[in-house]
């Protein structure tokens, strides 16, 4: 039976909320200093959110993170935000409004404008920026009661130090201005400095934290105070993957740089040579998953991945892992496409090319965890099911869910790793296993429990075969006789059945709301926690929604999927993708269910915000065929 979560008040969003954006350009230490920020609040018993939004040009430019913190479970970031730090761009190369790009230096801060909420703060550099760079702010402020505090950040960061501390400045600004200790924020800069370093850092901390709290303090911002009854770890999505793969005893990965699958290829390749594994940067993807066939064909538990272009060059070595059996886990980080597209922005367009890839009846597994906690759930799961049915499993997730970050009780990851390498034959089992006249091992044996034919691994006795891309006898020897190839096709085929009732014991997909409503929202993947926000805030407001959260892409959780359609009246589709390749998805494997599947897209390189679900709920509730006002696209029901 699915589990319904209908708490929710906790999860709403209220005005008793941090939601802090530190703008400027690549270069101004943007994400570690966000890192340590979002580190510090959580230390002080607030759940946190982040949100990292960054350029794709190698020359860089503006750049910002969000951190959302509150006393209570936060599944998503928030609608718009309420603090401001912009730093400007100290890296601009042409601060020139007739530039290509414009004036880049003042962009962290014009750029962030329109998302702050009435009666939001902003600090600005205004050692960068001068009076004519932020030209109208001051009508602008008035306009929205936004509360100014110009700095002179860069000049407070040279007096005791580098200009590269004005990061350092404009945090202590932060913390005097919404009445937070610094102490946890002195903790974690002693942790990851020293020396003369950390002193002239803490020097800049305290004085612009001196200086700021000797201010008039014109708004109402504060910190959320809260409590953990456990102590926590700050993780993102990548983190998560790495550790489960770790915990699942992978000990070889193989890869090329690609934003952003490179979060996790990184995580790893730190990791490895401490558990006495191995990383590979090779050439290209191709021998990257090539590679990583070969090591798992030779007995170790391994990994490869990419993201949508580079995991397109390894469309042949995943046919030729499900042709041979070979078990393998892969990682598709998917990124706003086609060709390079946006490649830092998040989108949910690669979900049939996962699906679909490599030629003929392909036989694969695929997940798309939704958070950190399924992140790291899952990636053990897809190690065992490789193992255990020796088949590919795809880990398909996005920019967003890879970079951004949470905190996660730490005892979540207090587990038994897992070393075993599934349906392999010990060498005392293989004398009794099945061997044709020469001596080769069956390997491919037809008539098997749940279609796993036991593997040997190169080197044990008695255990040869041939592993070959091609159709093959029980021994691997190529074969094109109709009756073998009907019953390797069916074998494998029978594989899909098992891995399905396997999954239904885990119990993977996810259920919140109200569970006798009649609207429904379906979502998967990093969409999942931003529905979830928006289903308690619907029901709250008087509303009676509930959602699917859906993991298991294939194969597909068919009877849970229907029952949940056949139970409202009707499901909007969330997805981040302009074809409904989701709904698709869903049509094709539940069939006719009623023309009762809407859909609710965005494609604009920003993920979803809870008010911009909720309004489609709301307009579909009217039934007026209004318009939302934000860049979404609401498409109604059709004949499914």
């Amino acid at each position: 039976m699915p589990y319904w979560s209908t708490a929710g008040p906790d999860q709403i969003m209220t005005d008793d909320e941090l939601i802090w954006r530190i703008a400027g350009g690549s270069g101004d230490g943007i994400d570690s200093t966000s890192q340590n920020f979002a580190k510090a609040l959580m230390r002080s018993g607030l759940d946190v959110f982040t949100h990292r939004h960054y350029p794709s040009r190698i020359r860089g430019g503006h750049t910002y993170v969000e951190i959302r913190a509150r006393d209570g479970t936060v599944t998503s970031r928030g609608d718009g935000y309420n603090f401001l730090l912009a730093l400007g761009d100290s890296f601009a190369r042409n601060p020139s409004e007739e530039a290509v790009y414009g004036d880049e230096e003042v962009k962290p801060l014009t750029e962030n404008l329109d998302d702050l909420r009435a009666g939001g703060v902003i600090i600005y550099d205004e050692g960068l920026l001068d009076d004519e760079d932020v030209g109208d702010l001051e009508q602008q402020a008035d306009a929205n009661d936004w509360h100014l505090y110009p700095l002179d950040l860069r000049g407070l960061a040279k007096e005791h130090g580098r200009e590269v501390m004005r990061n350092t400045a404009g945090v202590g600004a932060t913390a005097a201005l919404i009445d937070m200790d610094l102490d946890h924020i002195e903790d974690l800069m002693s942790d990851a400095m020293g020396g003369d370093i950390l002193e002239q850092n803490l020097t800049v901390l305290r004085d612009a934290y001196e200086q700021v709290s000797e201010m008039e303090h014109t708004h109402d911002l504060s910190v959320p105070t809260g409590s953990h009854d456990e102590p926590q770890v700050l993780m993102s999505g990548s983190h998560a993957i790495a550790y489960g793969a770790i915990d699942a005893g992978c000990r070889f990965i193989s890869g090329y740089p690609m934003t952003p699958w490179t979060d996790a290829f990184t995580i790893m390749t730190q990791l490895l040579p401490d558990m006495g594994g191995v990383s590979e940067q090779v050439e290209d993807e191709i021998a990257a998953a090539a590679m990583a066939v070969g090591a798992s064909h030779a007995g170790a538990k391994a990994m490869s991945g990419s993201s949508g272009g580079g995991f397109a060059l390894m469309s042949e070595p995943l046919g030729l892992a499900e042709m041979t059996e070979t078990p393998l886990v892969l990682l598709e980080a998917q990124r706003a496409g086609p060709s390079t597209g946006m490649p830092t922005k998040p989108e949910q367009a690669d979900l049939e090319h996962v699906l679909y890839t490599s030629q003929g009846d392909s036989h694969r597994v695929a997940f798309g965890p939704k958070d950190p906690k399924e992140c790291y759930e899952q990636t053990r799961t897809a190690f065992e099911i490789a193992y255990d049915y020796q088949i590919p499993v795809i880990l398909l997730y996005d920019q967003k869910l890879s970079g951004e970050y949470r905190n996660v009780d730490a005892s979540f990851f207090d587990r038994e790793p897992a070393a075993d390498l599934g349906t392999t034959l010990s060498e005392d089992q293989i004398p009794d296993a099945p061997h044709d006249p020469t001596g080769k091992y069956h390997r491919y044996q037809h008539d098997v429990e749940d279609g796993v034919s036991p593997r040997t691994i190169p080197g044990q006795s008695g255990g040869r075969y041939l592993a070959s891309g091609n159709e093959h006898w029980p021994n691997g020897h190529i074969s094109e006789d109709t009756d073998n190839r009907v019953a390797q096709v069916e074998r494998r085929l029978q594989k899909l059945a098992a891995i399905r009732d396997d999954l239904d014991e885990r119990d993977q997909q996810t259920h919140y709301g109200d569970e006798d409503a009649d609207i429904g929202l379906i979502a998967w993947g990093s969409q999942e926690g931003t529905v979830e926000e928006a289903v308690h805030r619907l029901n709250d407001d008087g509303n009676s929604v509930k959602a699917l959260g859906i993991s298991d892409l294939a194969p597909f959780p068919v009877a849970e999927t229907r029952a949940f359609v056949d139970s409202v009246d009707e499901a909007i589709v969330v997805e981040m993708s302009s074809t409904k390749q989701f709904r698709g998805l869903i049509q094709k494997e539940v069939g006719d269910i009623g023309g009762k599947l809407s859909s609710l897209l965005k494609y604009n390189g920003n993920p979803f915000e809870p008010a911009e679900i909720v309004e489609a709920v709301e307009i579909e509730q009217a039934g007026d065929g209004a318009e939302p006002a934000a860049q979404t696209t609401l498409e109604p029901a059709a004949g499914d």
